[in-house]
């Protein structure tokens, strides 16, 4: 089986529509996907409805987090989306995200870079806007020539000059509520120290005991030597690996399915969670 469990779409800063995205990850041979688009499961409907024949979804999102002022993400897979407290923290995060990015866009004013919030609202198209975009605008506007580029402390990466916080749950709070609605947790690129400081393995373990159930392992941010230090803490920890593209289409160079989890890691995710179920696809609309 080639399973991908962390996938993006236009819900929040993939490039591909969710019925794209399902398609495409068909057409690349992958027999299960996830859509875990960030702090919403706003494309779900549609990617149910598209997703092909002999292509599983599973559904979750990517859940912002901070612990001891470091951001982190939360895969959550597989969870009843109309549990109430889990829904409304999701809200509260994504409520915050409109102000978090007209306030990076008036710093990056104050730095002589003319983006405005229209631009950026435009490249968002309805999704749940996030520095990705940003960052997009700052590519359109040739002030980077990536968006990977745009997350330094030049521009955008934590605490960077154009840097602005927003409302993000504590990961021991976000599991227990993922938890309480029937979900899985699994922490998203623990060790992608490019993308800022990265959160102390001795929390992992204290995440571990809370109920987190996994890491992400192989990722395009990790290398060789990271993946093997991340195998030994799950090994320590007890803790489920899995390996994923966070494809966001043409976003990203990464393409669908390279890198991928374990069936057996898969179906343990699958026997713990009881918030919802893996969908099988049936010929898609």
């Amino acid at each position: 089986m080639r399973i991908d469990l962390h996938c993006h779409s236009t819900a929040s800063d993939g490039t591909d529509t969710p019925a794209e995205l399902v398609r495409k990850a068909a057409a690349a041979g992958l027999d299960v996907v996830a859509l875990t688009d960030h702090d919403t499961t706003r494309g779900h409907a549609e990617a149910i409805a598209a997703l092909p024949e002999g292509l599983t979804l599973v559904t979750g999102a990517e859940l912002s987090c901070r612990i001891d002022g470091i951001s982190m993400h939360l895969l959550a897979y597989l969870f009843d989306p109309e549990e109430p407290a889990l829904l409304a923290e999701r809200e509260l995060v994504r409520d915050d995200r409109v102000p978090r990015a007209k306030g990076m866009i008036a710093k990056l004013n104050a730095l002589g870079v003319p983006v405005t919030w229209e631009q950026v609202d435009r490249i968002a198209a309805g999704g749940s806007v996030g520095r990705p975009h940003v960052a997009t605008a700052l590519v359109e506007l040739g002030v980077v020539p990536t968006v990977s580029d745009a997350f330094t402390e030049q521009w955008l990466a934590d605490g960077g000059r154009a840097f602005v916080e927003k409302h993000e749950t504590d990961p021991f709070e976000a599991i227990r509520l993922v938890k309480a609605a029937g979900g899985v947790c699994v922490f998203a690129h623990p060790a992608a120290a490019k993308r800022g400081r990265t959160v102390p393995e001795s929390r992992v373990a204290e995440m571990a005991e809370a109920g987190l159930d996994g890491i992400e392992v192989d990722h395009m941010d990790h290398d060789l030597d990271a993946r093997a230090r991340l195998r030994g803490l799950a090994k320590e920890t007890g803790l489920l690996v899995t390996g994923s593209s966070d494809y966001h289409g043409s976003r990203k160079t990464v393409a669908l399915g390279a890198y991928r989890t374990d069936p057996e890691m898969y179906g343990e995710i699958t026997r713990r969670a009881t918030g919802a179920f893996p969908v099988p696809g049936t010929g898609g609309a």
